[in-house]
């Protein structure tokens, strides 16, 4: 083909106008990512960008925002009790779900209602 897949960059989810401040409190204080600058062309758009380990995610507000109901990113974690643990604790729902392979894997949502899916490689 010529070409190869190198890896995956970023993911962007869709959020409300002005809805930054609580996109931050979960992505930046519940799942301790940092935040990103943004370079200036873009910024002038709104959003915020995280970064955690090898997952960047680009948070970008839309007028007419609904949430993803079924569709997610699929995040690889290392200890997916412990990030369990933290969005309990933080008050936010786990909904575990053993029907993916290889993977013990858990759906939570952001604030805005956007769904997420965090997986944890079964050992052989």
């Amino acid at each position: 083909m010529g070409f190869a897949f190198a890896g995956l960059h970023h993911v962007q989810i869709v959020i409300p106008v002005g809805g930054e401040d609580v996109a931050r409190g979960y992505y930046g204080r519940v799942l301790g990512m940092t935040e990103l600058v943004k370079p200036p062309a873009l910024a002038a758009r709104g959003g915020c960008w995280f970064r955690g380990g090898d997952w960047e995610v680009h948070l970008a507000p839309v007028p007419e925002f609904h949430a993803a109901a079924r569709a997610h990113p699929g995040v690889l974690v290392d200890d997916l009790e412990g990030l369990a643990g933290v969005l309990e604790k933080a008050g936010r729902l786990v909904q575990w779900d053993p029907h993916f392979p290889g993977h013990r894997r858990l759906y939570s949502r952001d604030d805005h209602g956007n769904r997420l899916e965090f997986l944890e490689k079964l050992r052989d």
